[in-house]
């Protein structure tokens, strides 16, 4: 038997049904926004999967071409591996229902998210998310808070919620977020340079409508919700604990006080051997929970130092940032670089600079488009001092990659400006807290190391929390182990002028209005002080690109010659590279992007294209090829594809027996346009001449004229008239 909730949100009817479909998962349900819809599941069982020292939690989130009645390209003809847009999707749904699964649940547990329908006007990311919490709510699955998840958008000065995608093209301010009845779970989003009070009341605002669909949710449960099942907690002997205790008393706290990562890591490393040494005789085959209770006695620790000591692992004040070090022109052939360092963090990031050929193309189901812009991350076990295989792009890098890129996006030029394709590589070389930031701060002043005309600099930091009842310390620039300890992860980037990219993760039931408010203004204090070191390196763009980028010169012509510039299965195209050297590239519009290293070819391919398209003007001269010798006159060609006629009484000052008197086939000559009949262009070296200093003969002062030139030289005169001559070929 099925069930459903209706109801309205954002001036569109959302319906949530279970009971139909996908029966046997532990939860299922169906969530409609419009034409869009997901199929969202979750199971799990009550035994726990042994031998992990994490919560076995998947999160998938699939698109389904069919959905927008579409094929996959390629040669296998079915979704492959997940886009960038599935995995950021999955990110967004995990991110929030982790914390609240009990922390003794150790099952293996599988949300699955399915796009089956999709109307290119409403995401699915957010259904996903709501199906998700619905599913777990419905579901017998042990999961301590209902969840849902809303996006706000601001359009002059007005929010709205789950904008579609045309609107969010409208936004200046635009969030993805997530919570419980009671508090804000996740936070992601931009915007041009917002403030911070503007976030926070687009999170009251998205909060306020999240209450709405977990009511529903709450209604849906009580018409088939599931009891839940009672499952194997993961526990550890209290015996293992009092003796781990016993051993490391004190000792943590001295491990703790140690500044460098590396030392306290050995240090830890060390004490922890010790423990288990001085109890294998004892407890032989528990060396995984010994361990465990070990992390729990240092998480203990940290947190005590920060409540009750103010007292930070490096000694740092709780609002304090680390020791910063911007540096640019790192790489020499790179077309801009920058080596960013905060701490024991470091990001190396370069920039490179292409053509419109190089702008990644994307078939997504609300339709096909393309990115000039592109922010890549890369996280190499040696920044954190491991060795590890590397089996390609993670999600992490994925989801890291795209909040930086995000969080540079508004002071990018536009295409019109700067009509280049846009790719920055990030290298996290060293890592210990917020390498995604410090990512953002090496690609701003790696863009203006390359002479990228951005809007001015962006700069990021991380904030943490340390949270126990009422006691509440939040951290500034937090360390890899403040952020693994601590209660929460909050980037945020942004200019002098306000906010461009937010991104917040909790690992408690949820966070409230007035301790972001706070963290936000701290985080503000924090973001001018990077902004200020990173000005005193460079403040602004370079004025000219690097000896080793391209120029790109960018033109319009008629669309109606198009054609001719590409040629027949683009030959013309093709010739005009390989004679110049330089890349070509036209828009349906007729604008001309030409690329080239070398100044000179690419004006020489633009001095091609343009005497291709254009077309021949009286009164002016050109330096023309003979192509044909006939009886009375000469062909000469003056333009690709233009030739004219240079009657014999046009050759020269005086009378000419004969054309070869005066050029042969191949020859070189200057000519004048004297007129243009219909498709026929009359043309005169006699002119040139005089021009050059020749004496006009008596009584042809007029024909000669600029005036008359101008005016098509229509006039008669020897030479004029309709000269059985060739016509213009504009094939």
């Amino acid at each position: 038997m099925s069930h459903k909730v209706e109801f309205e949100i954002g001036g569109r009817t959302m319906i949530i049904e279970s009971g139909k479909i996908a029966k046997q998962a532990n939860g299922a349900c169906t969530v409609q926004y419009g034409d869009s819809m997901v199929i969202s599941t979750v199971c799990s069982g009550p035994d726990p999967k042994l031998g992990f020292d994490f919560f076995p939690l998947t999160v998938e989130y699939r698109e389904k071409s069919y959905a927008a009645g579409k094929i996959p390209g390629g040669f296998f003809k079915r979704e492959a591996r997940p886009s960038e847009k599935e995995i950021i999707s999955a990110r967004i749904i995990d991110r929030p229902i982790r914390p609240l699964f009990p922390n003794d649940f150790q099952s293996e547990t599988q949300c699955i998210n399915y796009i089956v329908s999709h109307d290119k006007e409403n995401d699915t990311d957010i259904l996903a998310l709501i199906g998700t919490g619905a599913s777990l709510a419905i579901s017998d699955v042990p999961f301590e808070k209902t969840v849902a998840g809303a996006r706000v958008g601001r359009i002059d000065g007005e929010f709205i919620i789950n904008p579609t995608f045309a609107q969010q093209e409208e936004c200046d301010l635009c969030i993805t977020m997530a919570g419980t009845a009671d508090s804000i779970a996740m936070v992601e989003g931009s915007g041009t340079e917002v403030s911070e009070a503007d976030v926070i009341d687009a999170l009251a605002f998205g909060h306020d409508n999240i209450k709405q669909i977990i009511a529903k949710i709450e209604e849906l449960r009580g018409m088939c919700g599931k009891e839940k099942f009672e499952y194997t907690p993961v526990s550890i002997d209290d015996a293992i604990k009092t003796a781990v205790a016993e051993i490391v008393g004190d000792k943590l706290k001295e491990v703790n006080i140690i500044a460098d990562k590396e030392g306290r890591r050995n240090a830890k490393k060390a004490l922890q051997n010790e423990i288990l040494e001085a109890l294998a005789g004892e407890y032989p085959d528990d060396a995984r929970s010994i361990k465990n209770v070990f992390h729990d006695l240092d998480n203990k620790s940290m947190r005590s130092m920060i409540l009750k000591d103010n007292q930070r692992i490096d000694g740092r004040k709780l609002d304090e940032v680390r020791e910063i070090t911007p540096e640019t022109s790192f790489l020499p052939r790179a077309h801009g670089s920058a080596l960013f360092t905060r701490g024991q963090t470091q990001a190396l990031v370069a920039v490179t600079l292409g053509t419109k050929m190089d702008e990644q193309r994307l078939d997504e189901l609300d339709g096909e488009s393309t990115k000039s812009y592109m922010l890549h991350y890369n996280f190499p076990p040696f920044c954190v001092g491991e060795a590890r295989p590397i089996r390609g792009t993670s999600r992490r890098e994925v989801g890291h990659g795209v909040l930086a890129e995000r969080a540079l996006q508004p002071v990018i030029p536009s295409d019109v400006d700067f009509p280049y394709t846009l790719r920055l590589v990030s290298e996290v070389l060293e890592s210990n807290g917020s390498s995604s930031m410090a990512s953002v701060c090496a690609g701003s002043l790696a863009m203006m190391d390359a002479g990228v005309p951005i809007k001015t600099a962006v700069a990021g930091i991380a904030m943490g929390l340390i949270q126990e009842g009422d006691e509440v310390r939040i951290l500034t620039d937090i360390l890899g182990d403040e952020d693994h300890f601590g209660d929460m992860d909050f980037k945020v980037a942004g200019t002098n002028e306000g906010i461009t990219a937010i991104q917040m993760d909790i690992k408690i039931d949820g966070l409230d209005i007035e301790v972001m408010r706070k963290a936000l203004e701290q985080a503000k204090v924090a973001r001018l002080h990077i902004l200020d070191k990173m000005n005193a390196v460079i403040s602004t763009h370079r004025e000219s690109l690097s000896q080793h980028a391209p120029r790109i010169i960018s033109f319009y012509i008629n669309p109606t010659k198009i054609g001719e510039v590409i040629g027949p299965g683009g030959k013309m195209n093709r010739s005009i590279v390989e004679e110049t050297g330089a890349k070509v590239d036209i828009e349906d519009d007729g604008k001309v992007l030409v690329a080239s290293v070398d100044a000179q070819a690419g004006q020489a391919a633009v001095a091609i294209i343009q005497g291709i398209v254009e077309d021949p003007e009286p009164g002016k001269t050109y330096l023309g090829r003979v192509t044909r010798i006939i009886e009375f006159g000469a062909i000469v060609e003056i333009l690709p594809k233009t030739d004219g006629l240079v009657h014999i009484s046009e050759l020269d000052m005086g009378r000419v027996g004969q054309v070869e008197d005066i050029c042969k086939l191949g020859d070189e000559m200057k000519v004048k346009v004297l007129g243009i009949d219909g498709d026929r262009v009359r043309l005169s070296r006699r002119a040139v001449l005089i021009d050059e200093g020749a004496p006009v003969p008596e009584g042809e002062e007029d024909r000669y004229s600029p005036e008359n030139l101008r005016s098509g030289g229509r006039g008669g005169g020897r030479g004029g008239g309709r000269d059985r001559g060739p016509r213009r070929d504009r094939r």
